[in-house]
């Protein structure tokens, strides 16, 4: 299972997102550190889910990261996570 599926499934899990984008954006950071031939190393991560609700950025940003599990975070270089309900 690709990087990309992994955090699609765990954040649909955890969440029950109304709207939920993951997208690969590895090719653009090309050069950078961090960069791995194949991608799936930058991420840009879009949900908006009810369970956000009454929480501020940081406990979103948490949460999330929490979803995820230190596993598949550690095979991440970067993940920008725009949340809301």
């Amino acid at each position: 299972m690709s990087v990309t599926q992994e955090i699609a499934d765990r954040l649909e899990d955890a969440f029950s997102p109304t709207e939920l984008n993951v997208i690969d954006d590895s090719e653009s950071h090309r050069g950078h550190a961090g960069h791995r031939e194949g991608g799936e190393s930058h991420f840009n991560v879009k949900i908006r889910s009810a369970h956000f609700k009454g929480l501020n950025r940081l406990a979103r940003h948490r949460a999330v990261h929490d979803a995820l599990g230190p596993d598949l975070i550690g095979r991440i270089h970067a993940l920008s996570l725009d949340l809301s309900t």
